[in-house]
């Protein structure tokens, strides 16, 4: 089957995450990507966290699936001519180094947009360019402050709290993937390249939206109805940490089940809608709260939200997680089991949809990795093992017109 981005080449100059995960999502649907990397080192990520000696780390092999390797020293004169060719016979260039670098090499927008005036470069920033901040170095955490996430996450007695979720990092890639690919459909009517950026920040900002609806709803009426705070709680001229709350206006809580006492994770997330109030308390077994005033609209059980979620803990306490919403979904209601990476990994679900895929690989064996968010009716993209590093050098430099003893003096100098 042929892929939707076959025949798209992306000089990959990207490492550690936000980088990589966009491009291993392009490579997924097609496109050659070829990750340029330092000779003798490459990828920081290779040995970073490792759980076998002399194999390249999961951090390496779960963010660089479907690529090639092409080890590169950019700063020796015939590094350079390599780079030179490999641009004018490239679509996209890929980068997250920090503020200048490109330029410093000698890669500068102007000398790229002469190369090849149809590439695309594209670039993860920590800040947007000209933003006061734009020379400080991101990582994840750093970015979830400052893009508005670590703010409003966690309990409003507590410190502002950093999520799990790469919100800075992965989702910034996702992002600049939906970049370039405008961009490359850009080129199709104008016959241009362009640059395309995406910061850190304005990506975390980005799935926060619905915390910058707060604050100006805060700033208008002074409270937030759907936060545990109200109504007997005091709301400061910020949008606070809302706990555990729903962030779209349906109260939900993390609940106790059979087994947390020794069992951190032995919990569901239940949301209560307006809609689904009836099916809740027929399941609850608590038909007299469907017309009682006190309970019959969501303004009506605001004040006894916690009182409604210690009644559906009670309910909970002999039946464990899955067995509660087994019982739940029957009645059409909201819910979620807590789920542990663990218990994820071995979903049956989620091995048959490609969602969690196993990887062979050559020097480490086989390994699980996150396969594609993105299904499709006629695409099943097949992930492959993450390169070695330099693994394919000598494929792709015969693919630019090297010959063998071209690369065979390329080696001597140790340009590649």
């Amino acid at each position: 089957m042929t892929k939707p981005l076959e025949g798209i080449r992306i000089i990959d100059f990207t490492h550690v995450q936000a980088g990589p995960a966009c491009t291993q999502l392009l490579a997924w649907f097609g496109a050659d990507v070829i990750k340029v990397e330092r000779p003798g080192s490459g990828d920081v990520t290779r040995n970073q966290l490792r759980d076998i000696p002399d194999a390249d780390a999961l951090y390496f092999t779960m963010l660089n699936s479907n690529k090639k390797s092409l080890t590169l020293d950019t700063k020796k004169p015939e590094g350079k001519e390599v780079l030179e060719k490999l641009i004018r016979e490239s679509d996209v260039l890929v980068e997250n180094f920090g503020p200048g670098a490109l330029d410093r090499m000698g890669f500068s927008w102007e000398r790229l947009n002469e190369l090849n005036p149809k590439m695309i470069v594209a670039s993860v920033k920590g800040f947007s360019d000209g933003h006061h901040y734009d020379d400080l170095k991101v990582y994840e955490n750093v970015a979830q402050c400052a893009g508005g996430a670590a703010s409003t996450t966690g309990f409003w007695d507590g410190p502002p709290t950093i999520s799990a979720a790469a919100l800075g990092d992965s989702n910034t890639g996702m992002h600049l993937a939906i970049g370039i690919l405008t961009a490359l459909l850009g080129r199709d009517k104008t016959g241009k390249g362009q640059k395309v950026a995406v910061s850190m920040q304005d990506s975390v900002l980005n799935l926060c939206r619905v915390k910058l609806r707060d604050q100006q709803r805060l700033e208008r009426v002074g409270y937030l109805e759907e936060y545990p705070q109200y109504p007997h709680g005091e709301f400061s001229d910020v949008v606070p940490r809302g706990g555990n709350a729903g962030g779209g206006g349906q109260p939900g809580w993390v609940l106790k089940c059979k087994g947390w006492e020794s069992d951190p994770n032995a919990y569901i997330y239940f949301t209560i809608q307006g809609h689904a109030w009836e099916p809740i308390c027929k399941a609850l077994g608590k038909p007299e709260w469907i017309d009682d005033p006190a309970y019959k609209t969501a303004e009506a059980r605001q004040p006894h939200i916690f009182e409604i979620f210690k009644t559906i803990e009670d309910w909970l306490a002999d039946k464990t997680k899955f067995e509660a919403v087994d019982i739940l979904r029957k009645f059409d209601i909201p819910c979620a089991p807590v789920l542990t990476m663990k218990e994820l990994a071995n979903d049956p679900s989620l091995r048959a949809s490609g969602t969690i895929v196993e990887v062979p690989h050559k020097k480490r064996g086989s390994y699980l990795t996150v396969g594609s968010p993105i299904k499709f009716s006629d695409l099943k993209p097949e992930v492959t093992a993450s390169p070695l590093l330099g693994e394919h050098t000598e494929e792709v430099l015969a693919s630019l017109g090297y010959s063998k003893q071209d690369i065979f003096n390329l080696r001597e100098v140790k340009a590649v």
